[in-house]
């Protein structure tokens, strides 16, 4: 053995992280070893606490440290506007943008069958208990332009149109910055269908 085992099982766990092969563990491992001791343990007691007081918000399933999320609790939000994500990241991507003032539903997932993730596995019924019980007015389906993200979105709209609920789905089109030319074909026909007047 090169290492000692307690800095072997740290490379070993931080291995298994996402985007990290051996290497990269290696090296953040090494990295962390020689950082001061306060800097370390302050940075393992965060992964703690975030393991402790992390949980899902009750009402739109984002990331929360109560009950309910800041965004769920906020009074200055459209409350019948539901914007549906795929993930915490997602959201926070279009919270970013400093847009969108309605609320959200995380869906933790896209549907998959080759991967055996249907309806049950992601959040789409918590999704239509909302519309029921909160007689949201809108549904904007906030999904990656993938596959699996248009076979949810698809999904979706079919169920939700028995609901007197609208239905609406992000633009899609040619990103800022990318010349028209190198456009796919099913990128151009949707900045065709979404154009709008200047």
């Amino acid at each position: 053995m090169v290492f000692p085992e307690p800095l072997a099982r740290l490379i070993r766990n931080l291995a298994r992280l996402p985007g990290l092969g051996e290497k990269s563990a290696t090296r953040l491992a090494l990295y962390l070893l020689r950082r001061p001791p306060e800097e370390v343990f302050e940075l393992a007691e965060s992964l703690k606490e975030m393991r402790e007081k992390v949980r899902l918000c009750e009402k739109c399933f984002n990331f929360s440290s109560g009950p309910r999320c800041d965004i769920c609790q906020d009074p200055e939000r459209n409350p019948r506007l539901v914007c549906v994500v795929e993930d915490p990241a997602a959201l926070a991507s279009v919270e970013a943008s400093g847009v969108f003032r309605g609320l959200y539903h995380v869906l933790h997932g896209l549907l998959s069958p080759r991967d055996g993730i249907g309806p049950k596995e992601i959040r789409v019924s918590d999704l239509l208990e909302r519309v029921r019980r909160e007689k949201i007015e809108e549904v904007l389906l906030a999904l990656s332009p993938t596959v699996a993200g248009e076979a949810t979105a698809s999904y979706i709209a079919e169920i939700l149109k028995d609901y007197p609920v609208k239905v609406t789905r992000l633009a899609c089109g040619v990103p800022m910055g990318m010349e028209i030319k190198y456009a796919d074909r099913i990128t151009m026909k949707r900045a065709l269908e979404a154009r709008q007047p200047l």
